[in-house]
């Protein structure tokens, strides 16, 4: 195996947490696996994976070179792509939020279809966090910060969020002109899957970002499979429940009532 092979057959480990899996997924010897880590850390002079009877996990050191080995061979790959010939083709599984999905990349499928005939799309739509390397997937979209620095993340486009409220809800209970106001208001929330709780409102201060809970936040929905959960927030905040934090999008005019709120 030549460097560049050994950095993908120890990033396989690292990710399926074992020799075996890495070595199905590489079609190698699992001697061939076991031998080819032993003369890497050999080389390197330090102990990159602990293994137990259950997992292979890596050491600090190992953690270290991984990260190092993901940017290597993404940039690796970056650069060979510019100098193959031939189209784009095979199977594409590209797992996509659904606001994101229905105003930004299905309208543009027809043109990326006929621009790229060979490729064969699977197209999957959830509001949660996947795990690319367990479930399958080789691309995913998503807003916001990459918590998982494992991940291979670029940014693709800006969305500007906005803080809106139907001109009902103003009606009823006042335009809030200071981040303070915002006690005594009710927002529809996203609930953070690892609590259950509400996402705050975020918001820019002299250049520094505030996070704001407003005094009772509506039930924060968990859809079914291939349900939006913008989409539901959006619906609600249409009626006149509550003023939602959400990208803006087309129809951000339905709401006819943007606020501004000062510091």
């Amino acid at each position: 195996m030549d460097r560049f092979q050994v950095m993908r057959l120890f990033v396989r480990i690292v990710e399926r947490a074992n020799f075996a899996g890495a070595a199905r997924d590489l079609q190698v010897p699992r001697a061939t696996v076991t031998r080819a880590i032993q003369q890497l850390e050999a080389q390197l002079g330090v102990r990159l994976l602990e293994r137990t009877t259950r997992a292979v996990r890596p050491t600090e050191d190992g953690a270290f070179y991984y990260s190092r080995c993901v940017q290597l061979l993404a940039d690796l790959e970056e650069v060979e792509s510019g100098f193959r010939d031939g189209e784009p083709n095979g199977p594409l599984s590209v797992d996509l939020q659904g606001t994101l999905a229905r105003h930004f990349v299905l309208p543009a499928l027809p043109e990326f279809i006929a621009r790229y005939p060979a490729i064969t799309l699977r197209l999957s739509e959830t509001d949660r966090m996947v795990d690319p390397i367990q479930e399958g997937i080789d691309c995913v979209l998503r807003a916001g910060a990459l918590p998982d620095s494992s991940l291979v993340g670029r940014q693709v486009a800006a969305s500007e969020q906005l803080t809106l409220a139907s001109p009902d809800y103003l009606r009823r209970h006042g335009v809030p002109t200071r981040l303070e106001d915002l006690a005594s208001h009710r927002m529809v929330a996203y609930a953070a899957s690892s609590t259950g709780q509400p996402y705050a409102l975020d918001f820019l201060r002299n250049g520094f970002r505030v996070a704001v809970r407003p005094g009772r936040a509506d039930p924060a929905f968990r859809p079914p499979p291939n349900t939006s959960a913008a989409a539901i927030r959006y619906c609600i905040s249409v009626s006149g429940q509550s003023p939602p934090s959400r990208p803006a999008l087309p129809r951000a005019s339905d709401f006819a009532a943007e606020f501004r709120i000062g510091a």
